[in-house]
């Protein structure tokens, strides 16, 4: 693996670790207990299980790192400058019909940006991990965004609700961490997204940054209701017209 920091190091042995519970359970889905939180929104016992094994993997190295989670919310610890973000299912709807496209996502906050960030496929054993101003990387590639400047000629990636007929080519994954990883690499073209939460994107935004992409402007002391549009810098003009109030 490339060289990298101490504290990206930690993160993605973590997601490795949690990694385990998840390739089992979902091998295992129908005897999973499922609670809804929300209209569209569940969470299992897995999650649960995954987000325990990466918090108590992050604390043993940084105790004094706050931490806001998915499913445990914000936890205010000495050191406040310095936060863990942490979905440990993104793409749970997928994980729960056995459809293999979900992801680990750790981010760290420093201050009021992101830092580093990794997004871990087990499925498909893909790793996706950025640092600030060290670069982005697909198991241990550097990745960079695509050089396409025909909009016509891109795909992008979206969730949620669409108000109008967009007159792009677009697809749905289920995993909003997954979309902004796979812009990073060149695989999409640009996505966009509104109603999203800070542990959703976070380790995103550091991949598109660091893969040469676009990203609008983010509020890191929200947590819910983020909008993101991005893609490379070719077409983000194009794009953002194309999209515009979607």
């Amino acid at each position: 693996m490339n060289s990298i920091s101490a504290n990206l190091n930690i993160m993605i042995k973590a997601s490795e670790k949690a990694s385990k519970i998840l390739i089992r359970d979902f091998g295992e889905v129908e005897k999973l207990q499922v609670s809804k939180k929300g209209p569209t929104d569940f969470v299992s016992n897995a999650d649960l299980k995954a987000e325990k094994i990466i918090i108590d993997e992050l604390k043993k190295a940084k105790p004094n790192y706050s931490i806001i989670s998915e499913e445990n919310g914000i936890e205010n610890n000495k050191d406040k400058n310095n936060t863990w973000i942490i979905d440990p299912i993104d793409g749970t709807i997928n994980f729960l019909h056995g459809v293999p496209h979900f992801a680990i996502s750790i981010a760290l906050k420093t201050k009021n940006e992101i830092v580093s960030g990794c997004i871990f496929d087990p499925i498909k054993d893909e790793i996706f991990y950025a640092e600030k101003n060290i670069g982005a990387f697909f198991n241990n590639r550097r990745i960079r965004v695509s050089n396409k400047n025909q909009i016509n000629e891109c795909l992008f990636v979206t969730g949620g609700k669409i108000k109008k007929k967009l007159d792009i080519q677009y697809r749905r994954s289920g995993s909003a961490a997954l979309d902004m990883a796979y812009v990073a690499a060149g695989r999409y073209d640009g996505y966009f997204q509104n109603e999203l939460n800070l542990w959703d994107i976070a380790a995103g935004i550091i991949l598109i940054k660091e893969a040469g992409g676009l990203i609008n402007e983010i509020d890191l002391s929200q947590s819910k209701k983020l909008n993101v549009i991005t893609s490379t810098p070719n077409i983000h003009q194009k794009m953002i017209e194309k999209i515009n109030n979607f």
